[in-house]
């Protein structure tokens, strides 16, 4: 194994994609740079310009280049580059780091099932004891204000966007509990015969 003498830091972002890295190796080589150190490849937020807001864990992401662009670096170019010149590669896999939101649909899987979702285990949630009033729930620091006065203001929304029924809070949007349809639907009629529609 190589000692690492000196790391150079590579931030890949849209403007500097996995197929820019093979130009630099030269550079990093006359400074003696032993190693190149490159930021999270996996799929972070749309416009990230650091990574490690992933969305996605389980493919690369696009704003960085695409699975050939990734293999033909690993299988020839950039390996075959930082071997001619005695460097290493190290690349930053971030397991700890996952972003929430609605880009992120393992996230999304868990807001709408709860610790029922197979991926509620990928989240450091504490879900609080069961005998709580409130148990299993998430908790989310989202409204500007008290619950009763956001929803006398009327800006929780209840919105059907993409087939599924959402709450919408101004410019952020959170699922429903597929339990809870029926009674959004009964609602729904309830509200339509009192009108007389």
């Amino acid at each position: 194994m190589e000692t690492i003498l000196a790391t150079y830091r590579v931030q890949l972002h849209s403007g500097f994609r996995l197929t820019d890295l093979r130009s630099l190796v030269p550079y990093l080589a006359r400074l003696g740079v032993t190693h190149v150190y490159v930021s999270p490849i996996l799929r972070a937020r749309a416009g990230s310009t650091h990574g490690y807001d992933i969305v996605d864990p389980t493919s690369l992401d696009p704003e960085l280049g695409s699975e050939f662009d990734l293999k033909d670096l690993v299988d020839a170019h950039l390996v075959d580059a930082l071997r001619g010149e005695r460097m290493g590669l190290v690349l930053d896999i971030v397991p700890n780091h996952m972003a929430t939101g609605s880009e992120n649909r393992f996230w999304e899987d868990v807001l709408t099932h709860g610790p029922c979702s197979r991926f509620a285990d990928w989240f450091d949630i504490d879900w609080g004891p069961p005998a709580a009033r409130r148990s299993k729930r998430v908790f989310l620091p989202v409204l500007g204000d008290r619950l009763a006065r956001v929803i006398a203001r009327g800006e929780l929304r209840l919105v059907y966007h993409e087939g599924n029924f959402r709450v919408r809070y101004f410019e952020q949007s959170f699922p429903i509990d597929p339990g809870t349809v029926p009674l959004i639907l009964e609602s729904g009629l309830l509200a339509l015969g009192q009108s007389g529609a």
